[in-house]
């Protein structure tokens, strides 16, 4: 995965949350751009404390060469009728 096409993903107006998918099977949900940091080799994703409204628990580092695919939450969503799938 290039550094460009996830800045293409976070860029988007109005933003439209997204799943980015790893090699191992991990999968991340961005759902707030500013929760994304691209780098050269790497994409840093915060992850947010579901205990404390804005704030993150943790910071993961996903480098792009195991990113296998990014998707849109929403079109999953219109798929399985509202249900989440836990990744």
């Amino acid at each position: 995965m290039r550094p460009e096409d996830v800045r293409e993903h976070l860029d988007r107006r109005p933003f439209e949350p997204f799943r980015i998918c790893m090699s191992d099977g991990q999968c991340y949900d961005v759902r707030h751009p500013e929760l994304c940091m691209v780098g050269r080799s790497a994409v840093y994703v915060g992850v947010p404390d579901p205990e404390l409204s804005g704030l993150v628990l943790r910071v993961d580092h996903c480098a792009l060469i195991h990113i296998t695919r990014m998707q849109p939450l929403n079109s999953e969503r219109k798929r399985s009728g509202g249900k989440r799938r836990r990744g």
